[in-house]
């Protein structure tokens, strides 16, 4: 029998007691192949009778035990083996069946201090060797998981505890022993072990990895009542769901609720369902204040409402909008609805209220629903429209994320996470001028969301803003704010404003805001947001170079083809919301290639290291080859951060493209109306070179009309500009003037007055781009397929 090395033997029994997966370690273990095994009872391989066996399995999820078994070659073994009894989404049973082989019998044991210490932590360790199996678990360990160290000695954490928990914390203990960094993750791998899993590399004199610590800091909170629940759950929901109603009253509705499942439910137990009655629990009620209309009937405030038993029959709003899992509106003119409101004592508040337009929007968060939040507005006010619509499933995600968090749901690992819905865009913009990877990572606390945001916003001239921004706080307060700035950015970028000028018009809206807001809520912290930090670059693939402007923020780095990093100097303007003080932008270099980072601050606010001591290990992370940017993003999150952060973090990382001389063509003109046919000539010779002779009668007529503006309206100096980028051709006109043209209605016998008109009908897009001096006219087109 081989026992030379360590190995695990795996089998798994149907419910039946019939062999269906039979190991290579299982062979080595007791020399049967597969096919003389599988599709067999499995008690014709024990060396006893199987009925003290089945009677310990009877009723049980999982067993540990010795049993004798027979080897092929009729010698008898007795083994320790772990069971867990394994269902599939499709309700069939199985068992699991493994059991470590090791010469090992005892792992090497420290000195005294150092066992006792291992021994009697108030916290679960474990330690597992180079080859990820178990060789030391302490007593808390063994108490939390159930089961003694020698039952699992021997044993890869998967085989342990089966599930994909373990299977990621397995992944992140190989990524430990590679890279020689501690690392967490997430997930409970036992009723008695807390959510956060830290991973520690054990290394020796010379510096070598030679085993992984496993450690549980936080134990599991205590459960009140044998629910299950933590405690503090409910009021931690009931906290983000008031702050759904701060966000939300008066801005988007007259008045809301906020109702929830006791038990969320999956996706499919949602399609599934048709229930008589869907049970509820109010968690928040918010109406505007006492005169605001007839709202003044509904009692609100922290309490109000909550913890009540809400009972909706099946074919009530909430019940629909619950088992269909997308948003319903109503009108409650509707006799149904209007039976449901005056009838169900759950609807006491739209009664109370006067409610005219109702909108149910479930609680959605990673393939669960959590409740139903409801929006009214009275009648004196316009029923919900579909821009509402948006508006109301944007913050009930971002609340429902808080709310999941609340709960003790999973949370991601150190490495970064895909934006949660309604915080980014959920892919970035086509554009040819820059390769693009980014990285979000919430902050280690409950408030779920934040007000760290990115942003990639394609401009005329093939150029592209970069933006990355910090609002002040945490949960549904920083997140509204952030939304409304990130919307403000897009549409500022939209007049291509230059990126001290943008965040000089940004910093006027967040002290408008902030009079808003303070007037409404004077205690509100950091009202309209005052202190948001906030980064605006544009890059010009053409020029190759790149303009920067900031307020408050973290400068970005710069890595050049050489590998050379740099933070670049850009001037520290104020946070935004201080007003009166000036912005100044930095215009530098990039040469094609060019790595540009951009980030929030949580990156560098780590609990082990200075700020200083931060941007040199990003300097170093950036500094070292690698892959991708994908691979740059998780080298850097890996380097700086060793726990969940503090703050919520951001991070953007560009490489840069360049338009070379074959894709862009340019001439200078006189302000003599003959130069026009000369114009249209050399558009359509250039076209003729590109290979594009199907778009140059479109285009001879846009240029026509952009060359002509500028002799009638601009003035010398006059340029022209043909850019091709992708499947997309752009015609430019520059002139020395400031005034923007505008279209206008010509009438029947005008000589003038539709060329932009004509422009607008033939262009994809099209827009005025102001520079320190003079304006640049000009529009795109799309390109047919080759």
């Amino acid at each position: 029998m081989e026992r030379q090395s360590t190995y695990t033997a795996t089998a798994t029994i149907d419910e039946r007691g019939i062999l269906t997966g039979w190991s290579e370690g299982a062979r080595r273990l007791l020399g049967y192949d597969s096919p003389a095994v599988l599709g067999r009872p499995a008690t014709a391989l024990l060396a006893a009778d199987g009925t003290a066996v089945r009677r310990a399995l009877a009723g049980r999820t999982r067993w540990n035990g010795t049993v004798p078994l027979r080897h092929r070659d009729g010698g008898l073994l007795e083994l320790g083996v772990l069971a867990h009894r394994r269902t599939s989404r499709t309700g069939a049973a199985d068992w699991l069946v493994v059991s470590a082989v090791t010469a090992r019998t005892q792992p090497p044991r420290g000195e005294p201090l150092e066992e006792w210490t291992f021994l009697q932590s108030p916290f679960p360790l474990a330690i597992f060797d180079a080859d990820l199996r178990l060789v030391r678990a302490n007593r808390r360990m063994e108490h939390a998981l159930a089961l003694p160290e020698a039952a699992v000695r021997g044993l890869r954490l998967t085989h342990i505890v089966p599930g994909a928990v373990s299977e990621e914390a397995d992944r992140a203990m190989r990524r430990v022993l590679e890279r020689g960094k501690a690392q967490e993750t997430r997930g409970r791998l036992g009723p008695e072990l807390g959510r956060v899993i830290v991973l520690t590399p054990l290394k020796d004199a010379g510096g070598r990895v030679r085993a992984v610590c496993l450690s549980v800091p936080e134990p599991a909170r205590e459960t009140a009542g044998g629910s299950g629940a933590p405690v503090g759950t409910a009021a931690d929901q009931t906290r983000a769901a008031r702050e759904l109603g701060e966000v939300t009253v008066p801005r988007l509705a007259d008045l809301m609720a906020v109702d929830l499942l006791d038990s969320p439910w999956t996706a499919a137990e949602a399609a599934g369902r048709a229930p008589e009655r869907v049970v509820l629990r109010r968690a928040a009620l918010r109406a505007v204040p006492d005169g605001g209309g007839p709202g003044g009937g509904v009692r609100t405030g922290p309490g109000a409402g909550a913890g009540e038993v809400i009972v909706c029959p099946a074919d009530s709003p909430p019940a629909r909008c619950l088992t269909a899992a997308r948003p319903v509106l109503y009108d409650l003119a509707d006799p149904a609805v209007a039976e449901w409101a005056a009838l169900d004592p759950g609807a006491s508040w739209l009664r109370a209220s006067g409610t005219r337009s109702l909108l149910a929007v479930p609680l959605l968060v990673e393939g669960s629903t959590l409740g139903v939040a409801l929006f009214g507005r009275h009648g004196g006010r316009g029923p919900f429209g579909p821009e509402d619509l948006r508006l109301a499933e944007e913050f009930t995600a971002k609340a429902a994320a808080g709310m999941e968090q609340a709960r003790g749901g999973p949370r991601p690992g150190t490495t970064g996470e895909a934006p949660r819905p309604g915080l980014f865009p959920h892919t970035v913009p086509d554009q040819e001028a820059l390769e693009i990877a980014t990285r979000y990572l919430p902050a280690a606390t409950r408030a779920g969301v934040g007000g760290d945001w990115f942003d990639v916003i394609p401009l005329s001239g093939a150029r592209v803003a970069l933006v990355v921004g910090d609002v002040v706080g945490h949960g549904m307060r920083a997140s509204a704010t952030m939304g409304r700035l990130r919307t403000a950015v897009r549409t500022l970028a939209d007049v291509d404003l230059p990126a001290d000028e943008l965040l000089t018009h940004l910093d006027d809206l967040v002290l408008r805001l902030a009079a808003e807001e303070g007037s409404a809520d004077p205690g509100a912290d950091a009202a309209g947001g005052i202190g948001t930090t906030c980064l605006y670059a544009v890059y010009d693939p053409v020029a190759r170079r790149c303009s920067v402007a900031r307020a408050g923020h973290p400068p970005p780095a710069v890595v050049t083809p050489d590998g050379t990093v740099r933070f670049l100097d850009v001037p520290a303007g104020p946070p935004l919301g201080l007003g009166g003080l000036p912005f100044e932008a930095l215009e530098t270099e990039l040469p094609e290639g060019s790595l540009l980072a951009l980030y929030t601050d949580g990156l560098l606010e780590a609990r082990d290291h200075d700020i200083d001591e931060a941007l040199d290990k990003m300097s170093v992370a950036l500094g070292r080859p690698a892959p991708s940017l994908e691979s740059v993003c998780d080298r850097i999150l890996t380097d700086l951060l060793s726990h969940r952060p503090d703050d919520d973090i951001a991070l953007l990382v560009a490489r840069t493209r360049a338009l070379h001389e074959d894709l862009v063509a340019s001439w200078e003109l006189s302000d003599e109306p003959s130069v026009v046919s000369l114009a249209r000539r050399y558009a359509t010779d250039q076209l003729s070179a590109w290979g594009l002779d199907e778009a140059a009668f479109t285009t001879e007529l846009m240029v026509s009309e952009l060359v002509t503006n500028a002799i009638r309206y601009g003035g010398p100096p006059i340029r022209l500009r043909l850019i091709r980028q992708g499947r997309t051709l752009i015609s430019e006109v520059y002139d020395a003037s400031d005034t923007t043209p505008h279209m206008r209605r010509a009438r029947i016998f005008d000589e003038g007055g539709r060329g932009l008109l004509m422009v607008a009908q033939l262009a994809e897009r099209w827009g005025t781009r102001h520079d320190r001096i003079g304006k640049t006219v000009w529009a795109e087109q799309s390109l047919s397929a080759p």
